[in-house]
């Protein structure tokens, strides 16, 4: 599962509708296996849309009824899946509704069951996370999680950048139309320049900050101390001195969230 992000006006969505040959790039190829995409290999493909890509006066079970004949499904096939993939998001209920009368976090669940109703190889989503809520995001993190498990290839976009760093185990951060950072989560913040560093103790632990090498920037949670350091500070003094000032409560050294190295990526 490959994150995709950007800020507004990378290229994100960009990049996707020429997958689909929504869009005809200027320069540069689109591969799938290492080969040119062709039509058949788009019928293996499942793409959700930033903007709405329903019917919204047609009925959602025979709408996805539809979609999956259009990916040469038989009729019962198309059937018995788009029913299960309503079923599964949670909208047994709502099978003959109109997709316009249903809320906007349901209609994107519908949008998702479209990208999924003929079991693809490929899936494309364009921020899937969008007007969802709690329980309908965890519910489609587990399908997306399912589908990475079953062997699929799953792209998303978003700007939800815990849950990215939740699902994904690699991700792609572009600005300007130009991949700038690219690899595995885990590995990118182990390598990152810097580190995070959380302090609480009984007295000021600000005062302890003569201390601390390679400090650049701090700021207060409350009576928590919050500061981004330098990855090669060594933090065993600083730790002794606050010991020795008082009882501490919390003390937290970590590498940086996803957030930060997005930050760092686009500044």
């Amino acid at each position: 599962m490959l994150g995709f992000l950007g800020p507004n006006g990378a290229g994100k969505t960009t990049a996707m509708r020429t997958i689909f040959r929504l869009l005809r790039p200027e320069s540069g190829s689109v591969t799938w296996n290492d080969e040119p995409i062709e039509p058949d290999d788009l019928l293996r493909f499942g793409y959700l849309p930033e903007q709405r890509g329903l019917y919204p006066k047609m009925r959602a079970g025979d709408q996805l009824t539809y979609l999956g004949r259009l990916h040469g499904m038989s009729k019962h096939d198309a059937r018995e899946s788009a029913f299960g993939w309503l079923d599964r998001f949670g909208l047994a209920d709502r099978v003959g509704d109109p997709v316009e009368s249903l809320s906007h976090g349901n209609q994107q669940r519908v949008q998702l069951a479209a990208a999924l109703v003929h079991d693809p190889e490929l899936l494309v989503l364009d921020e899937p996370f969008s007007g969802l809520d709690p329980i309908a995001v965890e519910t489609m993190s587990d399908v997306l999680r399912e589908q990475a498990a079953l062997g699929k290839a799953v792209v998303f976009s978003s700007h939800q950048l815990d849950l990215v760093e939740d699902l994904c185990e690699e991700v792609a951060i572009i600005d300007n139309g130009q991949v700038v950072v690219r690899g595995n989560v885990e590995r990118l913040k182990d390598s990152a320049p810097i580190r995070h560093l959380e302090l609480e103790t009984e007295g000021d632990p600000s005062e302890l900050l003569e201390f601390l090498d390679g400090v650049q920037s701090t700021r207060m949670n409350g009576e928590r101390l919050i500061a981004i350091i330098s990855a090669d500070t060594d933090v065993r003094g600083f730790i002794a001195h606050a010991q020795q000032a008082g009882k501490v409560r919390h003390f937290a050294y970590k590498t940086p969230s996803l957030s930060d190295l997005f930050r760092d990526a686009v500044r």
